[in-house]
């Protein structure tokens, strides 16, 4: 019986001696925490999607309570309510949040990309990229094999005919999807902003007309039918500023290949009202450069 008993004893004795010292270490090594911290974290919505550029919610919030200057605003998931409730916890004005979303800059769907060759290897498209370009004749494109599906939390980006598709409904601009996108186009934009160049090829026209039907070649049609200068090619690309896009959508009723795609619909009687604002607006400069070149002329012919 004594030889059950003593190791029985001296089994607790260690217990007893080793939860006394954790006490002790836990005195002695005690970091007090900011209460504002903790508040923080319980007002994120635990996400810990990383979208606003720290480990997680946790971290953001110790990054916000350390440093004053860092925006309440960076949390895409919570949006407008949490940095309102943040603003509040730190006694300081939340500032204005611009709702975003993801965006796939590529419409390269399965009937308009040409294929060179079918992957059979691990579905990935960092694995396909890896292994190759991409297997499409298109190297700017969509490779269709889901990685940014996968790394969505939301349910808010699925493969359609080919190419990855955002549901806006959804979608919390966490940016994770654009972070694991191996061609990397898929960006954040404003929500308000209903159009979109959807291609990101650089090649010259010819080459990416052959590569893709829907591919933006650079022609320029909808610089010149654009009445807010939102438009510029370079690159062999079209470019939409988003400041000054008022989503008219002419460019996309102008453009021949389909590159650039509208969330809104444009009605007949909008689309005859752009096309005689934007017909006004290329007489009136055309009308100016010929007075200016009759102006030199007199200029000339006087001296």
């Amino acid at each position: 019986m004594a030889n059950i008993v003593t190791p029985v004893v001296m089994v607790m004795v260690a217990g007893l001696v080793a939860s006394l010292l954790l006490v002790i270490a836990s005195k002695v090594f005690f970091v007090p925490v900011d209460e504002r911290v903790t508040a923080i974290t319980a007002a994120l919505p635990g996400a810990n999607c990383g979208g606003c550029g720290f480990a997680g919610c946790g971290d953001y919030a110790s990054q916000l309570v350390e440093n004053p200057d860092l925006p309440c605003t960076k949390c895409a998931p919570g949006g407008e309510a949490t940095a309102a409730a943040i603003a509040e916890i730190l006694g300081k004005s939340a500032g204005a949040m611009e709702k975003q979303v993801a965006q796939v800059m590529c419409n390269g769907t399965c009937g308009a990309s040409k294929p060179i060759l079918e992957w059979q290897g691990l579905q990935s498209c960092k694995g396909a990229k890896g292994f190759f370009t991409t297997p499409n004749a298109c190297m700017y494109g969509c490779i269709g094999l889901g990685d940014c599906v996968k790394a969505c939390d939301f349910d808010a980006i699925g493969i359609i005919n080919g190419v990855a598709v955002v549901n806006r409904s959804n979608c919390v601009a966490c940016g994770k999807c654009a972070s694991d996108c191996p061609q990397k186009i898929i960006s954040l934009v404003p929500l308000k902003n209903q159009v979109h160049v959807l291609c990101s090829s650089t090649d010259k026209g010819a080459v990416t007309r052959k590569a893709c039907d829907n591919g933006c070649i650079g022609c320029g049609k909808c610089a010149k039918v654009c009445a807010f200068n939102a438009i510029e090619v370079a690159d062999n690309k079209a470019t939409i500023d988003v400041e000054k896009c008022k989503s008219c959508g002419m460019c996309v009723v102008e453009c021949p290949t389909g590159a650039i795609n509208t969330y809104k619909t444009l009605t007949a009687a909008q689309a005859e009202k752009f096309k005689a604002a934007n017909k006004a607006k290329l007489e009136k400069a055309k009308a100016a450069a010929q007075a200016a070149k009759e102006a030199a002329a007199k200029a000339e012919a006087e001296a």
